[in-house]
């Protein structure tokens, strides 16, 4: 059907579905198997990721197919993008309860700690003066905390420049210059494979150098919770450019019809703006 003919098209019976609950299937049993250290369970991971690739690079290619076909038009279009605000909104929160228990850490339970630790602390934990950053009350072994300046300042331009850089990239495909999209997109990827290389060099120097670790009290497990699922959610968001760069290399989107690259975008913006809150509150305050 055509975009003019105002006909919601409504796809198939598919098999992908089922074929991506066996993925999830085969990683949850593996997941579980790996943490007891049965070998078994090493086997079931390789499968389960080799599955659910197979499903994103089928199923993502017949959206694709059926977008280029003219198979989506308006009313498709708006759905798509109610379903990637909807999806963005529930990635909000999901940082909004993090951010959330970060906040009533330090603000109450750590000061509501200090202030009982004369009564309490001498039955439980011992002395307790709070302030932050802690490990929280009890014994651990003595670490840094990890400073705003240097890598996290680095990497803080370093995803501010990429959201400049897909804005570009925005801007050409709305004007219909192909070679300029598609440089500020590899632009795009580049700086995104770049943060999480420095973030994960940032991780190895806080586990040799400042003693700084996922056990490391309250301090490590909220510092290693918050920048590690960012830096999961940076890491899907560059395969998504990756994607999105051979669409457009295959000579996908005009102008006026572009969802798929602006969705991308939407949620590259957004692993911006989360950044911004990591870097003010884990980092410098």
């Amino acid at each position: 059907m055509s975009q003019e003919s105002g006909h919601y098209y409504v796809p198939a019976p598919s098999t992908y579905p089922i074929i991506g609950s066996s993925a999830l299937l085969f990683l949850g049993f593996g997941a579980a198997l790996s943490m007891n250290k049965i070998e078994l369970g090493y086997g079931m991971l390789a499968i389960g990721f080799a599955i659910l690739f197979y499903m994103c690079f089928r199923w993502f290619g017949t959206v694709a197919a059926e977008s280029e076909s003219g198979k989506y038009g308006m009313d498709v279009d708006k759905s798509f993008r109610w379903g990637m605000t909807w999806f963005i909104f529930s990635e909000v929160m999901f940082f909004a309860a993090f951010f959330g228990a970060l906040f009533y850490m330090r603000n109450l339970s750590i000061p509501w700690l200090a202030e009982e630790s004369e009564v309490l602390g001498q039955a439980f934990w011992g002395a307790y003066e709070g302030g932050w950053p802690t490990t929280g009350p009890g014994e651990f072994e003595e670490y840094t905390a990890m400073g705003p300046w240097g890598l996290p300042a680095i990497n803080t331009l370093i995803l501010l420049t990429s959201g400049v850089t897909i804005t570009y990239a925005h801007w050409a495909i709305k004007e219909n210059r192909r070679d300029a999209l598609k440089k500020w997109m590899l632009a795009t990827i580049a700086l995104g494979a770049l943060f999480l290389g420095l973030q994960a060099y940032e991780y190895v120097h806080a586990y040799q150098d400042l003693n700084l670790r996922l056990d490391t009290g309250a301090y490590g497990s909220t510092f290693f919770m918050l920048t590690g699922f960012h830096g999961f959610h940076v890491t899907l968001g560059t395969i998504m450019l990756i994607v999105i760069y051979f669409r457009c290399a295959a000579g996908h989107f005009t102008p006026e019809k572009h969802f798929g690259f602006e969705g991308v975008a939407w949620y590259w913006h957004f692993v911006d703006v989360v950044w911004l809150g990591l870097f003010i509150f884990v980092y410098l305050l």
